[in-house]
C-alpha cells in the first residue's frame, strides 16, 4: 500500500555541533490515518511537523508526501497549522473577520467555510485586534481548514479552544478524514476527548521514536473496537512518566540536571539582587 507520508533516515540538527533534534526518524502513514504524536516538551514533535510542512530544509533524508519530495516537488493539499500564527502581528491588525477570510480566498470554499464558521462559533463581525487569543485561534482554524486538504499537520492548535468547540472540531476533522481519505498527524498534550479519534499513536523521546506509529487501539489492547474509556490519556501519561524516569537516569549518569540545584553557592545574580533588596 502506498503511504501518504513517508520519511526515511531523517536526522536534523538545529545547531550543527549540538546533539540532533531528530535522530534517524522513519515514518510511514497510510491514507486516511489519524496519528497522535505523544512526547514531552522538546521531544521533537514540532520540528518533525515543520520539516514535513517544508518549513525546515534538511539534507540526506528521503521525505515524501503523496509520493512527492516536500522540498523539491512540493505536494499540493498539505496544510500545516501551528501555535505561532496567533502571535503574528499581521493577524492582530484592525481588520474584520469577514474581510480577512475573503482576503485569503474564503469565497472559493463557501460551503466548508460556512460549516467551519458554525462549528468554531466565529462572528464575522469580530475585528482581529479586539478578540481574545482563543477567538483568534478559531479564525485561524477556519482559515486553514476551509480549503479541502489531503494531509493535515497540526501542532497543538486546540490549546486555546473551549471544550465544546474543541470536541466539535475534532468530530469535523475525523469525519473529513474518513469521508475523503485524508491523513492527519497531530501533536498534542491534551488527550481528553481523543480516545476514539486516532487510528494510530506514536511516542517520541529526545528526537527519536520510542514507539513508531502503531494501530490504535488494537496494537495496545486485545480488541479492535472501541478502546477503554481514558485509555489514550492513561497510555500517554505512562509514556511521559517513562520519559521522565529515563531522563533522570541520564542525569544521574552525568547529564545536566533539571530542577532545583541544592547546595550550590549563591550565583552572581542572587548576590547582586540580595544586596539591593529593600523589600526586607
Amino acid at each position: 500500500m502506498a503511504h501518504t507520508i513517508a520519511v526515511q533516515n531523517l536526522t536534523y540538527h538545529h545547531v550543527p555541533a549540538a546533539e540532533p533534534s531528530l535522530n534517524d526518524i522513519s515514518l510511514h502513514l497510510p491514507p486516511g490515518s489519524r496519528t497522535i504524536l505523544v512526547g514531552a516538551n522538546g521531544a521533537g514533535k514540532s520540528t518533525l511537523l515543520q520539516i514535513l510542512a517544508g518549513k525546515r530544509l534538511v539534507n540526506g533524508a528521503d521525505i515524501r508526501i503523496k509520493g512527492r519530495d516536500v522540498f523539491r516537488d512540493s505536494p499540493p493539499g498539505v496544510t500545516f497549522l501551528g501555535t505561532e500564527w496567533a502571535m503574528n502581528p499581521v493577524v492582530r491588525s484592525d481588520i474584520k473577520v469577514s474581510v480577512f477570510l475573503d482576503s485569503v480566498g474564503g469565497y472559493r470554499y463557501k460551503d466548508r467555510r460556512d460549516q467551519l464558521l458554525d462549528i468554531l462559533d466565529v462572528d464575522l463581525d469580530w475585528r482581529m485586534h479586539m478578540i481574545s487569543d482563543g477567538e483568534r485561534r478559531r479564525v485561524q482554524l477556519c482559515m486553514g481548514l476551509m480549503a479541502p486538504w489531503d494531509v493535515l499537520l497540526l501542532d497543538e492548535v486546540t490549546v486555546d479552544l473551549d471544550v465544546l468547540v474543541r470536541d466539535e472540531l475534532l468530530t469535523f476533522l475525523q469525519n473529513d478524514s474518513i469521508t475523503r481519505g485524508a491523513t492527519i498527524l497531530y501533536a498534542t498534550h491534551i488527550f481528553d476527548g481523543l480516545n476514539t479519534f486516532p487510528t494510530h499513536i506514536a511516542h517520541m523521546r529526545f528526537g527519536s521514536f520510542v514507539t513508531e506509529p502503531t494501530v490504535w487501539p488494537s496494537g495496545f489492547f486485545n480488541t479492535v473496537s472501541t478502546p477503554p474509556p481514558g485509555a489514550l490519556y492513561s497510555t500517554a501519561l505512562q509514556w511521559l512518566k517513562e520519559d521522565r524516569d529515563y531522563r533522570r537516569g541520564l542525569e544521574t549518569a552525568g547529564r545536566r540536571a533539571r530542577g532545583a540545584r541544592k547546595g550550590e553557592v549563591p550565583t552572581d545574580s542572587e548576590t547582586f539582587y540580595k544586596k539591593y533588596d529593600y523589600g526586607h
